[in-house]
This record gives structure tokens, C-alpha cells and sequence, in this order.
């Protein structure tokens, strides 16, 4: 790495600025489309939209994020036996690239569901390999390996902070299409920085896959694969045989999948022999703070599926003499992570030893997460369905669950790779992904609920079932903080 260490990005390896730059442009392009998507699904054609009806709408928004979490397993497998990091990013954001390009195409709904594909391999591809690159950058005992983690994080939520900005505008003042067109631009950008900057400043170890298939694994490979693509195969033609091959009948066999695949990994941790006695009490300590992250996921990604929809549909859009954009509420969500940030860094040093440990974090998290929906029923029961309400309820939602998802998601990262079996080291980190997945899958399900009729209801139950299993995990917290054997 003598060539990486010539040029120097803020005291650190100048490849770090070249990451930061690609993961900035791809969170530009994905929160930008995301930041429409769901208007574009069920506004009517005359207003530029496809005309969906809306749970099927919110459906289809949920089940790709689902999707592009469940990918990142795949991602992982190319880049360790097939192409490398650096190639594998490529790729990704060559396929993200062109999914933008078909959705900015006025080719209505077989251009989303290809756009929808190809942006959720490509992203699969991309964002778990990116941040592997990051940490490859520094040798192992680099004390600055952490402060360039949180650069990187800088990267991704400006990256997301901006784009619901400018897409929205665009979409407003032109039409969805033009919106749509700058997310592709967007990743293009990304792209040309990358190659051109990545030649110079990439470790050269990305180049090359860490742990290449063996001539003699191909085939079984293969095997696998294709067995599992017929059995695919089988099931959709029979859907299609019984006449069942509908949209929301392929979203169901998503969220099946999308649960199996955790519930899955767990089963094959515990059974391994590789897995110690110590290290599979450390997995079952996991397992409830896994079912703490889904639930804190399915409502914080809901933000860009129900609230978008209540931003849009019942939230005041003039104030104060100014007129606001429903996709400029995705704002919320990064505005207080940057927010948060260093207020949370600080109290965890400050706090050292005393701070709470993982579990508790997580209890806590999950009780700001099921109030800020409890706090969407305020304005409901005042003012009912059919009168639009001042957007700080909105803010005052997103600013109380961004303070859940401080005490959960890096919590939960760090957690994680603390927990894992050294033999599934990388597979458990894969399931901090299917924890999200599993998330948005559920989410695929339950927002079809979502209606003005059962507004009340929906924010009322959602709210009290995560505040409920929050009490419950308090009260496992000494079993949990036992099983962990000496893990904080």
C-alpha cells in the first residue's frame, strides 16, 4: 500500500475520500429516487404517475428495501470467491446506473420492476463492499481506523441529506421522469470518480478476490444454484398455473423468503460444530436483540412509505409563506443522524464505563422508537383524516425515532461483530442486513393496513407492540447480559 500512502485526505489514506465520494453519489441516487418512488407509484397517470392503488403502492416500496438488504449476502459471496472488492463495486454501480437510466424512461410499469432489479443487485454488489474497502485501507491496529468510519458515514448522509432536496424540485417543476433522470446522473458521477480516482488510491488487495473458488467448487456451485432457480421456477409456474401470479401474491413470497433467510442462518450457527459452547451462548444473546432491530427497522423505514404518504396527503405543505415538497420530509432522517452524531459519540466517552450496556441501549431504543409513532395519533384524534396538520408533527416524529436509531444501529453493528462465532464472522455481519430485510418484509404486509379509516389503529398498535417487547427486553436483560459471557 506504499502508493496509497503518498497523498493524504485529512490525515488519512487519500482512497478514503475516493469511497466516500462513491458511496456519497450512490446514496444520492438511491434516496433521491426513494424520495418520489412512492408518488410516482400511485399519483394518477394524468398527474405523471402509474396510477397504483396505494397499499399495493406502499407494498412495492417496502418489499424493495427488503430487497436490496437480502442482496447483500450475494454481494458478499461475488467479491470474496469471484471478483474482488474494487470489481464488485464496479459492477454495482454500473447496474444501479442503469436502473435510474429505465426509470427515468416513460415506460411505465415493466420499466419500475426492471429498475427495481437492477437497482437491488446493484446495490448488493456495492454497499457492503464499499465499506469493506474503507477498513482495508488500514493496517490492523491503526488507531485511525474508527475516525475514518465516521468520515465515511459523513459521505453517505449528506448523500442522503441533499438529494431529497433537488429530485423532488425537479419532479415538481418538470415531471418524475427528469427526478429520476438526476439519480442516474448522480451515480454516473460516482462511477467516473471512482475508476479514475480508484486507480491511484485503492488498496491494490481489492483487486483480487481474498478467498477465489477452487477449480473443483465451480461445479457444485453451479449445481446450487441453478437447483435453486428451478425451484423458483417451480413456484412462480405454479402461481401462474393456478392464476395466483399476482403482484401482491409475489410480494408474500418475498417476505417469506426474506424471513426464512435469518431464521435460517440462526438454526446453522447453532447446529455448527465449528461453533463453541461460549460462541453459541453469545448467538442465542443475539437473537432478541435481533427481533429489537427488525422492529425498530419496520417503523424507521416506514418513513419513506407511510409518513411519505401522510406527508402528502394530510400534512400542511404551505408554511410560514413557504411551500414544501412531500419528498423533502426523507430530509428528516439524515438531518438528525448528522444532528445526533456527535452528541451521541460524545455521551458514550464521557459516560466510559457507566454508560448502559448493549441491551439496555437497545430497550431504550425501542421505546423512542414506538412513540414517535404514538405521537402521530395526536394529531389524528385532534383534527381528524380529512384536515392537513402543521409538518412538526412530522418533524417531531423523525426527531424522536433518529434518537432510537442512536441507541440501536451502531450500537447494533458493533454489537454484532462482537457476538459473532469466529466461523460465521462475516455471515453474522450479513445479518445486521437481514435484520432490515426482515423489517421492510414485514412492512410489506402490515402497510397495506394503512388507511385513513385506520390511521388511528395503525400508529396505535405499531407504537404499543415495539414499546411492549421494549418492556420485555428490560426484563430478559439479565438473562441476555449472561448469555453474552463477559461480551458489553
Amino acid at each position: 500500500m506504499k502508493q496509497n500512502s503518498q497523498k493524504m485526505f485529512l490525515g488519512h489514506p487519500r482512497g478514503l475520500l475516493t469511497l466516500s465520494m462513491t458511496e456519497f453519489w450512490e446514496r444520492f441516487s438511491y434516496y433521491g429516487m426513494r424520495a418520489i418512488l412512492i408518488y410516482y407509484m400511485y399519483y394518477s397517470v394524468e398527474s405523471g404517475g402509474l396510477g397504483f392503488d396505494k397499499p399495493t403502492a406502499l407494498s412495492i416500496m417496502s418489499i424493495y428495501g427488503s430487497l436490496v438488504y437480502l442482496s447483500a449476502t450475494i454481494g458478499g459471496f461475488i467479491s470474496d470467491r469471484l471478483l474482488g472488492s474494487r470489481k464488485t463495486v464496479f459492477w454495482g454501480g454500473i447496474l444501479i446506473m442503469l436502473g435510474h437510466i429505465v426509470l427515468s424512461l416513460p415506460m411505465g410499469a415493466a420499466a419500475l420492476f426492471a429498475s427495481i432489479a437492477l437497482i437491488v443487485l446493484g446495490t448488493g454488489l456495492l454497499k457492503p463492499n464499499v465499506s469493506e474497502m474503507v477498513g482495508s485501507l488500514y493496517p490492523e491496529n491503526d488507531l485511525r481506523r474508527d475516525a475514518g468510519f465516521s468520515i465515511f458515514v459523513m459521505g453517505i448522509n449528506f448523500g442522503s441529506l441533499i438529494a431529497p432536496i433537488i429530485v423532488p424540485w425537479l419532479q415538481d417543476r418538470y415531471n418524475f421522469h427528469v427526478g429520476f433522470s438526476l439519480a442516474a446522473f448522480g451515480m454516473a458521477i460516482g462511477l467516473v470518480f471512482y475508476v479514475v480516482d480508484g486507480r491511484k488510491y485503492i488498496n491494490p488487495a481489492d483487486n483480487v478476490a481474498p478467498d477465489p473458488l477452487q477449480p473443483g467448487e465451480l461445479r457444485p456451485l453451479l449445481a446450487k444454484c441453478g437447483l435453486g432457480v428451478a425451484a423458483l421456477a417451480v413456484v412462480l409456474g405454479a402461481m401462474a398455473g393456478l392464476g395466483k401470479f399476482t403482484v401482491p401474491n409475489v410480494i408474500t413470497l418475498i417476505t417469506v423468503i426474506a424471513l426464512a433467510v435469518p431464521i435460517t442462518y440462526f438454526v446453522m450457527m447453532l447446529k455448527s460444530p465449528k461453533v463453541s459452547k461460549i460462541e453459541r451462548s453469545r448467538v442465542w444473546a443475539y437473537i432478541p436483540l435481533f427481533i429489537a432491530a427488525v422492529l425498530f427497522w419496520a417503523i424507521e423505514e416506514q418513513g419513506s412509505v407511510v409518513l411519505a404518504v401522510f406527508a402528502a396527503d394530510q400534512t400542511q405543505l404551505n408554511f410560514g409563506g413557504f411551500h414544501i415538497l412531500p419528498g423533502w420530509f426523507q430530509t428528516l432522517n439524515p438531518l438528525f443522524i448528522l444532528l445526533y452524531g456527535p452528541i451521541f459519540a460524545t455521551l458514550w466517552m464521557r459516560l466510559g464505563k457507566r454508560q448502559p450496556s448493549s441491551p439496555k441501549k437497545f430497550a431504550y431504543g425501542l421505546v423512542f422508537t414506538g412513540i414517535s409513532y404514538l405521537v402521530m395519533v395526536v394529531p389524528v384524534l385532534l383534527f381528524g383524516t380529512g384536515t392537513r396538520v402543521s409538518p412538526l408533527w412530522l418533524v417531531l416524529s423523525w426527531a424522536i425515532v433518529e434518537i432510537a436509531e442512536m441507541l440501536i444501529s451502531p450500537v447494533g453493528l458493533s454489537v454484532t461483530t462482537k457476538l459473532a462465532p469466529k466461523a460465521f464472522a462475516s455471515q453474522m455481519m450479513s445479518m445486521w442486513f437481514l435484520a432490515d430485510a426482515a423489517a421492510q418484509a414485514i412492512n410489506a404486509q402490515i402497510v397495506k393496513l394503512y388507511t385513513p379509516a385506520t390511521e388511528v389503529a395503525y400508529f396505535t398498535v405499531v407504537g404499543v407492540v415495539t414499546i411492549g417487547f421494549a418492556v420485555l427486553l428490560w426484563f430478559l436483560i439479565p438473562r441476555i447480559e449472561k448469555l453474552m459471557q463477559g461480551i458489553n
